[in-house]
């Protein structure tokens, strides 16, 4: 794999804008009434984009002398270049990459970075741009130390993230129905409409990076329904089109909850524990009008809302004490 993924993504640049200004006008003439694409919206995202290419710039000079450390020291073997290797590369990284992205839905502390990119209420190409520059103190980083274990250096390793990134810029679209066969091997834009829903029957479904297959292994896939329309967005909406808001709203929730309750066991889940927790939590203290904070010892936990269902406290992460989202 000798060519820079860096240098292929920037060449294409050109084609994601493209691709923008087509489904633009294409989703304008064809849905005029559905407001599928927002000015404030797109300018949003684009700025989200700019903020994580900075931070990410930054990291990868912190980031890849480990992995160089790992591949230097405890490489279990050594590939030689060629399309055995790649292919090796790209199905070991494509599957961590689910591991990584069905953990960000699972754990807040990797939530708070992903949930930027769930925060839209309107699904397109460029909802693709709207990520966190909060992912290497997250943590995403880790994720792919185990492939210099393997054996790839580190210029290899972050070639086939970019690469496997930039895929999914295609299919972040509602322009495009169905593609028939492919359904079964590929991540395509039906298949993550429903991971971007927060239609109870689509909240936590559908990780896949490139190959929809993990999700088909490892049971979390879910057809996207005619007859039940995705709708977009985290199940609390975010209110605002600030870049600084839409990246910090879920960390300044966690440090808050983080210092309110009491106990370390408490602190931890706060910190730590499925989205969930978070959900329950905030639902408790704003029936209970400013209720007691948990006490580590206490058995007693706060009660989820009556109408949220265990698919929806999942995603119910903004609920604030005062009933609104920050």
């Amino acid at each position: 794999m000798q060519f820079d993924a860096e240098l292929l993504l920037l060449a294409m640049a050109p084609v994601f804008l493209a691709c923008i200004g087509w489904e633009a006008w294409h989703l304008h003439r064809t849905r005029p009434q559905a407001s599928l694409y927002s000015w404030r919206d797109t300018l949003c995202n684009a700025a989200l984009a700019l903020m994580q290419q900075a931070a990410d710039k930054l990291a990868w000079l912190a980031i890849i002398p480990v992995y160089a450390y790992c591949f230097n020291h405890f490489r279990v073997y050594t590939w030689h270049a060629g399309w055995v290797s790649f292919v090796v590369l790209f199905v070991a990284q494509d599957l961590l990459y689910y591991v990584f992205h069905r953990c960000s839905h699972r754990v807040r502390w990797l939530w708070a970075a992903h949930v930027v990119h769930h925060s839209s209420e309107r699904m397109n190409f460029s909802t693709a741009f709207r990520q966190s520059l909060m992912y290497p103190i997250a943590g995403m980083w880790v994720f792919w130390i185990p492939l210099a274990f393997l054996g790839f250096p580190p210029k290899q390793i972050v070639a086939i993230v970019l690469i496997n990134l930039g895929f999914q810029f295609f299919v972040h679209t509602q322009a495009i129905g169905k593609l028939g066969w492919l359904e079964y091997v590929l991540n395509t834009p039906s298949i993550h409409r429903v991971h971007h829903a927060r239609n109870d029957r689509y909240i936590d479904r559908n990780y896949a990076g490139v190959l929809v297959i993990w999700d088909r292994l490892f049971g979390s896939y879910v057809e996207e329904d005619a007859h039940d329309a995705p709708v977009y967005g985290i199940v609390e909406p975010l209110h605002t089109y600030n870049p600084l808001k839409a990246t910090f709203h879920e960390w300044a929730s966690m440090g808050a909850d983080f210092l309110r309750v009491q106990g370390w066991r408490n602190k931890l889940r706060a910190l730590f524990a499925p989205p969930a927790w978070a959900a329950e939590y905030h639902a408790a203290l704003a029936a209970e009008a400013g209720g007691h904070d948990l006490d580590e010892h206490s058995e007693q936990r706060p009660s989820e809302p009556a109408d949220v269902s265990a698919n929806h406290r999942a995603a119910f992460q903004t609920q604030r004490e005062s009933g609104k989202i920050l």
